[in-house]
């Protein structure tokens, strides 16, 4: 493969393109860095590498295989922070090849950590390494989709995203299979399974790199007109990435999407254990497990669903409904677990993992509209720092409230009321960031230079 097939100018999409083809090509990279949220299916077979069915001396803990997941995810953010205006810069090609190679090739790095039972190469490949091609992966295809459909940018960012909540339905079986087909006297097949996903992601991966275009400097739909009516908070101007994370703006966006996301992510995190525990006797691991995957379906489709209807009721009151409806559940959840009403709950949860969802593919489109398309895909890096800070505080704030409560003597069932109180405030906390937005200050806008000279963030002021 030559470089200069990579390179941006060589991926423009002639006349006559389908923009439609430009989302599958999206979605090839998300449903499979939608990987990381399987990633869980590895835990207790990576603490029984030398014991093979059950742990031995010499295997790892749990705790510590546990770091894999939140070193990736940390990795995340800070990769789609750092490398957002590289993306920028090469186009989704030459990024989305990148992030390929940096995920399937965390999964090779980490087989070579099993095979020398060395934890701290399965960090270095799957948590840093992978983690890089995670971030990459997320943020390379959105300047692009909203620059293919300007009169519909939830949607189209909602179709590629959807796919990263998905991507755990098809990896979680497919772990286990693969690991069954591996296994052998001598080995549980996790080592074999990490080579072989790392192959197929990577495959897979480069189906998005070859189908993806960008569209020419004046292209627009057909028949589409830009609004003479501007909305108050859909900007015709343009914010570059240096000058809009000083704004006040995109720090309220940062508690928008943080509040949202450690409310979500908390609750994923301990999905089967919390309905076992507050149902206790009631309902089986099996059937948990079966929670666990409803509750991802909604994750995925919600992130479709909550977009596409933020293109019709605008991005701010979407995330309005995401924080009121959000406080009203998590209010009432306790009162459903009191009751034993094992369906209210699980509908309740459904309706917050379908919001929780619905906000990362909601989120790029409220970037476009506050800063504009120019280096919305930069910007929108920056901000998946909320991510990373927010996959910390959501969990924490559940394992460890949880524990505060058991050890003061509180039944196990009613050990998750307190923090859904918490998870109430936080969404409060969200919904007056929300509630604060304003159109971002013109002296912010960005000016393109004049012809040889230096670029520079805004007008002067």
């Amino acid at each position: 493969m030559s470089s200069s097939f990579l390179d941006r100018e060589n991926t423009v999409a002639g006349p006559g393109f389908d923009r439609f083809m430009v989302p599958p090509a999206a979605l090839a990279v998300h449903l499979c860095i939608g990987q990381a949220y399987a990633f869980s299916t590895f835990n207790l077979p990576l603490t029984r590498l030398i014991g093979l069915t059950q742990s031995a001396p010499g295997d790892w803990n749990l705790k510590d295989v546990g770091w894999i997941f939140s070193i990736a995810i940390a990795v995340l953010g800070s990769s789609a922070a750092l490398f957002g205006r590289w993306v920028e810069r090469v186009g989704p090609r030459k990024s989305m090849f990148v992030a390929a190679l940096c995920f399937g090739g965390g999964f090779m790095v980490s087989a070579v950590g099993i095979h020398l039972h060395q934890l701290w190469i399965i960090y270095l490949g799957y948590g840093v390494l992978g983690g890089c091609g995670l971030g990459i992966g997320y943020i390379s295809p959105v300047s692009t989709l909203i620059k293919w459909f300007p009169d519909r940018p939830g949607m189209a960012t909602g179709m590629a995203i959807m796919g990263f909540g998905g991507g755990a339905l098809i990896a979680a079986p497919l772990s286990v299979l693969l690991m069954k087909h591996f296994s052998t006297a001598t080995s549980n097949g996790v080592l074999e399974t990490f080579v072989t996903m790392g192959v197929i992601y990577f495959m897979f991966m480069m189906i998005g790199v070859y189908a993806v275009r960008v569209p020419a400097a004046d292209w627009k739909p057909a028949g589409w007109v830009p609004s003479a009516h501007a909305k108050k908070l859909v900007t015709s101007a343009n914010v570059s990435v240096d000058v809009a994370w000083r704004t006040p703006q995109f720090w309220l966006l940062w508690g928008i999407l943080c509040m949202n996301v450690t409310a979500g992510i908390g609750v994923l995190s301990q999905a089967s254990p919390m309905i076992q525990e507050i149902f206790a006797g009631k309902v089986t691991p099996l059937a948990a497990a079966s929670f666990v995957g409803l509750l991802s379906l909604f994750n995925m489709g919600g992130r479709f669903v909550w977009a596409t209807t933020s293109d019709y009721i605008g991005r701010r009151n979407t995330y309005m409904v995401f924080f009121l409806l959000g406080m009203l559940l998590y209010a009432t959840i306790p009162t459903f677990g009191n009751m034993g009403s094992r369906p209210l709950f699980v509908a309740a949860f459904c309706i917050i993992l379908s919001m929780y969802g619905g906000g990362f593919a909601t989120i790029p489109a409220y970037l476009r509209d506050i800063f504009g398309t120019f280096q919305v895909g930069a910007i929108h890096g920056r901000l998946l720092t909320a991510w990373s800070v927010a996959g910390v505080l959501g969990p924490v704030l559940i394992n460890y409230i949880r524990q505060y409560q058991i050890d003061s003597g509180v039944p196990k069932a009613q050990a998750y009321s307190v923090t859904m109180y918490i998870m109430c405030g936080l969404l409060l906390i969200g919904f007056l960031c929300n509630l604060a937005m304003r159109p971002v200050d013109t002296k912010y806008n960005y000016q393109a230079p004049p012809l040889g000279a230096t670029p520079t963030g805004a007008a002067e002021s």
